[in-house]
């Protein structure tokens, strides 16, 4: 399972949903084989943010027509839309997350763990509080109360281990899962969704 995470973090393989994220990834890497940008593999994030500027114009990326009266809800991390009664939309400014890749490999392992809830980058959005990325996921409708335990129980069984509260680690593929609290993970008749994952990897991930 490492290999097969490290081609799709790397973009060797597909993933569901992955070939805007992929693509707008391996932009940036490119981007900082030269420069500051490379150094002592510190990300700074607004040079990032110029190169995903660049990658948004060169491939008419930009999200020009957000509805802003379609305005669902909000966390600390991003704003969501209701695109229609099937699909939601989400900005995300990466806050989170010490850079953008980091943020584009949590989507891609969310989309490889949990492919119902799988986020498709739409594009990039930006006004005068920043930058942020436009996701689209499928609009989840809670039928029961997420009880965190049974959320412990699936993990443990896919070889995640709680270190605390809501948050895990996977020891075999070094990858952290954090903030799964029972907003971020709903119920549907019986299913949990895992709807907003917070995905870090460890420098254990790319070792063999």
């Amino acid at each position: 399972m490492k290999n097969e995470l490290q081609n799709i973090i790397s973009g060797k393989s597909q993933v569901k949903h992955g070939a805007n994220i992929q693509a707008a990834s391996g932009y940036l890497k490119n981007g900082k084989g030269t420069g500051t940008l490379a150094e002592r593999g510190i990300h700074i994030k607004k040079q990032e943010e110029t190169l995903i500027e660049q990658f948004a114009t060169i491939n008419e990326l930009w999200i020009a027509d957000l509805n802003i009266e379609n305005f669902f809800s909000s966390g600390a991390e991003q704003l969501v839309y209701l695109k229609d009664e099937r699909k939601v939309l989400k900005l995300n400014d990466t806050i989170y997350y010490t850079s953008w890749e980091d943020y584009f490999n949590n989507l891609l392992l969310n989309n490889y763990f949990f492919p119902d809830t799988a986020y498709k980058l739409l594009g990039f959005y930006k006004n005068t509080k920043g930058l942020y990325a436009v996701v689209e996921q499928n609009f989840v409708i809670a039928t029961e109360k997420t009880e965190l335990i049974n959320v412990k129980i699936f993990l443990e069984n896919s070889g995640f281990v709680n270190k605390k509260n809501n948050d895990y680690f996977h020891p075999e593929l070094g990858i952290i899962l954090e903030d799964l609290h029972d907003e971020n993970v709903l119920t549907k008749d019986g299913i949990l969704k895992f709807i907003d994952t917070v995905f870090y990897i460890t420098e254990q991930f790319y070792k063999p």
